[in-house]
């Protein structure tokens, strides 16, 4: 069990309850981390999520073997019984960041006995889930990635939607380029929680900073062509001096809006094909410092 338990997303067991949790229990950490735990009976007429059942999804796993199985989901959490809402599951759902799980904890405690506030940076559905709100009240939830704070008592859930495009000296240093980024990231007033990948030409592919500030971010990295990024269409900050060093005048900004792209379906096959409009959209412009050019790119 010590070697299973922090290197899968889930572990089904075939027991009695009581098996699984004296097996699981010496390596419980927290319900940030821990993966998510089941129980099903030997005749599979029940399965029973018994940890991580919203930011692990057991609760989400449980309905869905129930379904496959023919067998009846034991779900014992309160929001859910209660059917309301619950942030932290709705935050597993959407890979959401959550600024605070303890003021997670006392939204779902407040979010079981009566309706709260939700505000949003994106366009909210018509009718919300059951236990939220469009009213003002001292606490509430708030969705975007920006650092705002709309009510006295405010969880923040972060979508991880930000691509960070990144140019940079040869051998700039690892931490030269990550102050580069708190920098932009604080004078945008973004959470860097919203980032989810990083992006940049591919001459700097071997640029020994560069990959370290990836690694120790724990974003993966991604690099394009001179010819890729030159297809993205948008107004951008050009440089003739870079397109005369690397064949295109912006590596930052077009980088970021390319890798959304790539990852949103859109091709760059095309000469004349504005990606940027139907993929996602700048919320930093490119930012120069010592020596690193910064921006960031948001999808939808």
């Amino acid at each position: 069990m010590g070697e299973l338990f922090h290197s899968h997303d889930a572990l089904i067991f075939i027991c009695a309850c009581g098996i699984a949790v004296r097996d699981v229990a010496p390596y419980l950490k927290n319900k940030t981390v821990d993966p998510a735990v089941l129980v099903l009976d030997d005749t599979g007429r029940f399965v029973i999520p018994i940890l991580s059942g919203h930011i692990g999804g057991a609760n989400r796993l449980a309905v869905d073997l129930a379904e496959r199985l023919g067998a009846t989901p034991v779900i014992t959490t309160a929001t859910d019984r209660a059917s309301r809402f619950s942030c932290d599951a709705w935050a597993a759902e959407h890979n959401c960041a959550i600024s605070s799980m303890k003021v997670a904890k006392d939204i779902s405690a407040a979010i079981f006995n009566k309706d709260i506030s939700l505000s949003s940076e994106f366009e909210l559905p018509e009718i919300l889930p059951c236990g939220l709100n469009r009213n003002d009240s001292d606490i509430g939830i708030y969705i975007g990635i920006h650092n705002i704070t709309p009510y006295k008592t405010t969880l923040r859930l972060i979508p991880r939607i930000v691509t960070l495009g990144i140019g940079c000296r040869r051998e700039v240093s690892h931490e030269t380029i990550s102050d580069a980024v708190k920098s932009a990231l604080e004078d945008a007033n973004i959470d860097p929680r919203a980032l989810e990948r990083v992006a940049s030409i591919d001459m700097k592919s071997d640029e020994v900073g560069l990959l370290e500030f990836a690694d120790m971010s724990g974003l993966p990295i991604e690099f394009y062509s001179a010819d890729e990024l030159l297809k993205v269409e948008d107004e951008f900050s050009e440089s003739e001096f870079v397109r005369s060093t690397v064949g295109v005048g912006n590596v930052c900004e077009r980088s970021a809006i390319c890798c959304i792209a790539s990852h949103c379906g859109k091709t760059l096959e095309t000469e004349s094909q504005d990606v940027s409009m139907n993929t996602g959209r700048l919320v930093i412009h490119k930012t120069a410092r010592d020596g690193v050019t910064v921006a960031a790119a948001v999808r939808d």
